[in-house]
């Protein structure tokens, strides 16, 4: 086989490595796995690779010899890293000097000569390291592996000198190859849009250019959208050099201008002009030098004339062309002191541009069903919750993980008429986007049938119902109570759910003894209810089984310790003052240990303030004429009882005007109800189910204006329909 075309493996399986015992090349601070010196020297095939003649090239003498002598001396030249020499021992090769002891005259010693020229056999240390392409920085070079002839030594291609403690350039196609599989890997392992870009900057600063501008399309287009209106590129992100670097440390000088200078002096918006030199660059997709044509005419229209692009070959132009179009450009730069790009690097440059581009386009569509998903779930769980008489609310919902916010856990409070509340938390198995919309699916039918104000074991039997209508395998649990803050009564019906925990007001918790019932979903199974004390101070704690069933522990070993937690948290605040319930929530997901996040959770506490008796007045009224005027006085005594006054007029005004409406088509006994808490509730009920509407009545209506009065006076009013007909209630603020 020919050696020149023998591709170079670091490792192998079959054989042992020379060098397998030396430590491993140090890693490039940018990401990149870059050779020690020591190790080029060694590397099987390294002899093998050709390096291209170059002007200032001296061709090799008939005193030279080749480590590759299928050439012979001018069939190729080998690499400048390789030994040149014959290693000690061995037998002189055809045409070289002869070795001492033969008789031959010796050469005299080697002068310092041009980039390519071979060692002689007589060269102090034959084993030179390998210099690298010049297009890649390398690691920082000891002294003892310098180029000699200056204080920082000289580019042997160049001339130039070297920066004292400055990285030896790389000139091999093998570095270039590592250093585009390194910056590969850097910027795949991102997964939103600013790793991606951050992970193409750090992976080509200082590696590849001395700084780098990445534009991006804004907005970005998603998927197979096709965007309107014309092209506008943004500056998304900038890296360089920093200013100051430890030259101990063999780190290069700063690129000019400063970070906040190249920042400012580009421009941050480019609106890319059909037809025009840039849309050009773009079109073509491939990278291009500065000093190109269409370049030069690109590079104002995109970084504006303020900022001067050095010349020659020391900036590149990449578009990023993502899966059907392309989504912006990257400028690669070099200092002017650096070795210019080559036409390799361009190749180099199209690599990490295609990369980064197929990332973003991923990243972006990532990023669009990470949103749909977070925004279904959002708008499937309660905004807000409301603030219900009587009772105070706080909840928590918490992803199985923050890569798929979607579940179908859920919780809700419904405000119920006579100031009662339920409240729901229901848990549909699994945590997917079918579980999320069928978990939508049954939280708005709770909500229809809570509207009806129906017994909580009718709701869960309706629910089990609709499970049945959606699939023969949609199955989950839930637990739905009724708070009544005038009784100071809970009513609770379980379908297979964790049972709630209590927290009394003394510290003491309890786990409630409610029948498990069946899932829902099952069907053909009766659900039963139970009724409760629910005293004054007390919390209630409603929540789905991720909150205490784990891979590490049961659901029973669980509840005891969330029992146990509660207790303990509440005996921090004393026995007469119960825990603030944001705290409370926030030290129940505590508990939470590092392998305790399998499924989602849900968390609904309610805190039972409940209403005094002495702040409800409640009465019947016979559907009669005279039903309106026993109202009215009836309204204006527990008034005066309570100190109220002054708000006699105005709920004299509403009571009547509801209570005529009520009368008028009732045929049963109409229920009055004031509750005085925060505000002055009052509630009318009757037995027709028809609810009131608000209309404007004409001027030759004798009726139709009581409604209009009550929503112009009362800070709120409402109707709700009832199992046996409805309530309309409004409310006026107190004092």
């Amino acid at each position: 086989m020919d050696s020149t075309r023998v591709t170079e493996h670091p490792t192998s399986h079959e054989r042992r490595q020379p060098g397998a015992g030396r430590p491993p090349a140090p890693a490039d601070p940018r990401g990149a796995l870059l050779r020690s010196p020591e190790q080029s020297s060694t590397l099987p095939g390294a002899a093998a690779l050709p390096v291209q003649a170059r002007t200032g090239d001296v061709p090799m003498g008939p005193g030279t010899t080749t480590a590759c002598g299928k050439h012979g001396p001018t069939g190729g030249q080998a690499s400048a890293g390789t030994d040149m020499s014959s290693s000690p021992g061995s037998a002189p090769s055809p045409g070289s000097p002869s070795a001492p002891g033969t008789g031959a005259p010796t050469p005299p010693p080697a002068s310092p000569g041009p980039e390519h020229s071979q060692p002689s056999a007589t060269e102090p240390d034959p084993h030179r390291p390998r210099p690298a392409p010049d297009g890649i920085p390398a690691q920082p070079a000891d002294e003892k592996d310098r180029p000699s002839g200056s204080p920082g030594g000289k580019d042997r291609r160049t001339g130039q000198g070297l920066p004292p403690g400055g990285p030896m350039p790389m000139r091999r196609d093998g570095d270039r190859l590592r250093f585009v599989g390194a910056a590969t890997r850097r910027i795949a392992r991102g997964i939103d849009l600013d790793e991606i870009v951050m992970g193409l900057c750090r992976a080509t600063v200082p590696t590849f250019s001395d700084a780098i501008l990445v534009y991006l399309r804004d907005p970005l287009p998603v998927g197979d959208e096709r965007p309107t209106g014309p092209v506008v590129l943004r500056l998304r992100r900038t890296d360089r050099i920093p200013e100051e670097r430890d030259t101990d440390g063999g780190f290069m000088p700063a690129l000019h201008p400063e970070p906040s200078e190249l920042q400012a002096m580009t421009a941050e918006l480019c609106e890319v002009r059909p037809g025009g030199a840039l849309a050009e660059v773009l079109r073509g997709v491939r990278p291009v030098f500065a000093d190109a044509p269409a370049a030069r005419a690109a590079l104002p229209e995109l970084l504006g004339d303020d900022l001067a692009v050095p010349s020659g070959q020391r900036a590149i132009l990449a578009p990023l062309r993502g899966r059907r179009r392309v989504i912006g450009a990257a400028l690669f730069l070099r200092r002017p002191e650096r070795l210019a790009f080559e036409a390799d690097d361009l190749l180099v440059a199209a690599q990490l541009a295609t990369h980064s581009a197929l990332g973003i386009d991923k990243a972006v569509l990532y990023g669009r069903e990470a949103y749909i998903a977070d925004e279904l779930q959002r708008t499937m769980l309660p905004e807000t919750l409301p603030r219900p008489t009587g009772v105070r609310l706080a909840s928590r919902y918490l992803p199985a993980a923050e890569t798929a916010r979607v579940g179908g856990d859920w919780y809700d409070a419904i405000p119920l008429p006579g100031s009662r509340v339920a409240l729901v938390v229901g848990d549909v198995m699994g945590h997917s986007m079918t579980s999320a919309a069928i978990m939508g699916q049954l939280r708005t039918t709770a909500q229809t049938l809570a509207g009806l104000d129906l017994p909580p074991q009718e709701v869960l039997h309706h629910l089990d119902e609709q499970a049945q209508r959606l699939g023969t395998d949609r199955m989950a649990t839930c637990l739905y109570a009724v708070y009544d803050p005038v009784s100071h009564r809970i009513t609770i019906a379980n379908a297979g759910h964790p049972p709630p925990v209590l927290l009394h007001l003394g510290g003491r918790a309890e786990v409630l003894r409610v029948p498990p019932g069946a899932p829902i979903g099952v069907g053909g199974v009766d659900f039963e209810a139970v009724e409760l004390d629910a005293p004054a101070g007390a919390t209630l704690l409603l929540y789905t089984d991720g909150l205490v069933e784990s891979r590490l522990r049961d659901v029973w070993t669980g509840i005891e310790q969330l029992r146990e937690r509660l207790a303990a948290t509440a005996q921090l605040t004393g026995p007469d003052h119960p825990p603030p319930l944001e705290a409370l929530c926030d030290e129940v997901l505590d508990m939470l240990g590092p392998g305790d996040r399998d499924d989602d959770i849900a968390l609904l506490a309610a805190r039972f303030d409940g209403i005094a008796p002495s702040d409800v007045a409640y009465w019947f009224l016979e559907p009669e004429d005279a039903a309106p005027g026993r109202a009215r006085r009836l309204a204006r005594r527990a008034l005066s009882r309570w100190g109220m006054e002054d708000m006699t007029d105005s709920v004299e005004l509403l009571v009547s005007e509801v209570v005529t409406n009520a009368v008028r088509y009732a045929s049963r006994p109409v229920t009055l109800r004031l509750l005085r808490t925060d505000v002055l509730r009052c509630e009318v009920g009757d037995d027709v189910p028809q609810l009131p509407r608000l209309r404007q009545a004409r001027a030759t209506d004798e009726g139709g204006r009581g409604l209009y009065l009550v929503n112009k006076l009362a800070r709120r009013w409402g109707a709700t329909r009832l199992s046996t007909g409805k309530v309309v209630w409004f409310e006026l603020n107190r004092g």
